[in-house]
């Protein structure tokens, strides 16, 4: 371990004063010199050189206090570099541990139900603990010799791999140091991220208060549905229930609208004092009609705007944009290819059939908010009131919820053991928001699963979500702790955590005993999936396009970025869904509170539904609780490698689209 004693030794020294970064010509004159030294790895170690040169800075220290480094720190021996790498793997557990603790502490009492917000729980909430760490490890030199001994591979690298574990693990070191970004710069995005996201977990809407022209009020008194994720389940709630129903559905539609064009009065947000009339858009006080209310315009795009502007900052850093980072880096598919899978589905001459198949059941043409038409599922046909006084029965607080984990697990597959193991290390939290799953970053914490649980209990909207996040959580929970590397702990990217979710939350009614004895449940089942990509896959290429047109469009307004939201949001509508539904330049598309307080996420949820597709269709027949903990212990390899270990077959719409066609030829 002499290498790894140097090295501990040499972060003590002070820098030199005298600064400057190092040339072409001293990159080679090190790789020259180590190379001279017989490795058994010249072209690893030119590459290690490289990426802490590029990462190298003034304050750093000179050209020869960059060499020395070099020289000092670089490790030849195989046995040497595994024992260095474990313990770093240590090291980095115990940092993303309690760095992820913390943060969640900072932000317990505004994403957790706790009772009223003050003002300092806000400010705490904004606080990024680990802001000043990454900076730290640069300038300890730590960040350097990570990066001198397990530098970045490439994608087509890392596909390359083949089985060897430990050199994905050592690859996915690699990612850790590939660029620079100030604590300031780090810090204030959090707080723009923070601000954002707020923001969305208060767009609640008191649907007592809504009334139609006739001065009717169709909603519960004490109904309170949060905008978007709400207002959709209230539509999905209502499909196939006749006229009064569809009177729902409509009613929700103008709410939408009315806060995509942002003209919503801010006097209804949060706030139960007026009636609303959405098809008119004016408030009632007492019944008297009142003039108008304040439009809210236009707050939502100041917060859209305000995140571009962020990760605008970092992209000067690591000179690439938000867009790449998230995919060509995070998703480790290029934005090009992930476009291109998407316009293959939405494009589909099979989908003009499921719509036909919807338009038959509903007995009506469609209409907008039939995007999120819910009547192939099995729950369509069962009254959701009677769902939810069961499920309030069941659980009427999260701790209920918590202790019925492992039941839950038991009637999926595992065993009373297994599923008392994970169960576990995840804890239930009432949440303000519609619902989250955060995941442990070390061994020995617990992940926590969010639902909004109201005073009364849980309902149905709630315990389909907590079901949606368990699967989150038990995700999170194998490929952290039954992984064989720290470092490949996780899944290649968001969407494989919303695959599995999407498996649990399929088996909703299941779980609570109800059996579909429908013979026609797999056609049903094929055509609610492909209706279900569709809805997301087209939001999904709304998000990518406003992103792209505001990178284009760098200096806009907020109302410039409306305008253009709005209109994309048509030119989608017009492309791949006017030819299904018969109508054109719809706005439902730009409702998604994602594109607020989640940017770029929502290629995930499309994502996951065509992975969930395949590893339902691969599920088929086999051991459900064995298989899903083989998969999930793959860990976090490229998403190419993963989905063909895990299912055999390469990432396709394909199947889903011959599903389409068997079922309705």
């Amino acid at each position: 371990m002499k290498t790894f004693i140097r090295l501990l030794f040499l972060l003590t020294l002070t820098l030199p004063a005298v600064a400057g970064t190092p040339s072409e010509a001293t990159v080679r004159a090190v790789i020259e010199k180590l190379s001279a030294k017989n490795l058994p790895d010249k072209s690893a170690m030119e590459k290690g050189v490289r990426q802490v040169a590029r990462l190298w800075q003034e304050t750093d220290g000179n050209v020869e206090t960059f060499e020395s480094f070099c020289l000092e720190n670089y490790i030849p021996y195989p046995a040497e570099k595994e024992a260095v790498f474990l313990k770093i793997s240590g090291y980095m557990e115990a940092v993303d541990g309690h760095f992820s603790r913390m943060s969640q502490q900072l932000e317990w009492h505004v994403t957790v139900d706790t009772g009223p917000v003050h003002p300092v729980d806000l400010q705490f909430s904004k606080l990024s603990p680990d802001a000043h760490f990454t900076e730290d490890l640069y300038e300890s030199k730590i960040a350097f010799m990570i990066a001198l001994n397990f530098p970045e591979h490439t994608l087509a690298e890392k596909e390359a791999l083949g089985d060897d574990r430990l050199t994905w693990a050592y690859a996915r070191l690699g990612d850790r140091f590939t660029g620079r970004i100030p604590a300031e710069v780090r810090q204030q995005n959090a707080r723009v991220a923070n601000d954002a996201s707020r923001y969305i977990d208060t767009c609640n809407i008191y649907m007592g208060k809504l009334s139609d022209p006739e001065g009717r009020h169709p909603f519960p008194e004490d109904m309170i549905l949060l905008s978007h994720w709400n207002l959709r389940d209230e539509i999905r709630a209502n499909c196939n229930k006749g006229g009064e129903g569809l009177a729902k559905q409509r009613m929700i539609c103008e709410v939408m609208k009315h806060i995509i064009a942002q003209d919503i009065p801010v006097e209804v947000i949060n706030s139960n004092r007026y009636d609303w009339n959405p098809f008119t858009n004016t408030l009632q006080e007492d019944g008297r009609t009142l003039t108008a209310g304040t439009p809210e315009s236009p707050l939502r795009y100041e917060k859209m705007l305000n995140n571009f502007h962020a990760e605008r900052r970092v992209d000067k850093y690591l000179g690439n944009t938000f867009i790449d980072r998230k995919f060509n880096q995070e998703m480790e598919v290029s934005p090009g290819e992930v476009e291109a899978l998407f316009d293959r589905f939405l494009s589909a001459p099979e989908l003009k059939r499921v719509g036909a198949a919807i338009q038959r059941n509903l007995g009506r043409k469609l209409e907008a908010h039939d995007i999120w038409y819910d009547g192939f599922k099995a729950r369509a046909g069962l009254d959701e009131t009677g769902l939810d006084e069961q499920i309030r029965r069941l659980y009427p607080n999260a701790a209920t919820l918590e202790k019925d984990l492992p039941n839950i697990l038991v009637k999926l597959g595992y065993t009373p053991g297994r599923a008392a193991c994970l169960a576990g290390k995840i804890a239930v939290d009432p949440a303000r928001g519609s619902g989250h799953a955060a995941g442990a970053a070390m061994k020995g914490q617990k992940a926590r699963l969010r639902t909004r649980i109201p005073a009364g209990g849980m309902n149905y909207k709630g315990y389909n979500i907590a079901i949606h996040e368990f699967g989150h959580n038990v995700e999170q929970t194998i490929s952290l702790y039954d992984v064989d590397y720290y470092m490949l702990e996780g899944v290649p990217n968001t969407a494989f955590t919303e695959a599995l979710a999407f498996v649990f939350q399929k088996r909703d009614l299941e779980i609570l005993g109800i059996e579909n004895r429908d013979s026609g449940k797999e056609m049903s089942d094929v055509l609610d999936r492909a209706w279900s990509l569709y809805e997301i896959a087209g939001v999904s290429m709304l998000d990518i396009a406003v992103w792209k047109w505001m990178y284009a469009h760098p200096d806009a307004t907020a109302g410039e970025l409306q305008e253009a939201t709005i209109r994309l949001s048509k030119e989608i509508w017009n492309r791949y869904y006017a030819p299904v539904f018969g109508i054109g330049d719809e706005t439902v598309l730009a409702i998604y509170s994602h594109m607020i307080g989640y940017p770029l996420y929502l290629s995930a949820y499309a994502f996951g539904q065509i992975i969930e597709f395949q590893l339902e269709n691969h599920l088929k027949g086999k051991d459900f609780a064995p298989e899903v903990d083989r998969i999930f212990k793959l860990g976090r390899l490229t998403p190419n490698t993963w989905i063909k270990k895990a299912t055999g077959a390469p990432l396709s719409v394909d199947p889903i689209l011959e599903a389409v066609r068997k079922h309705l030829p």
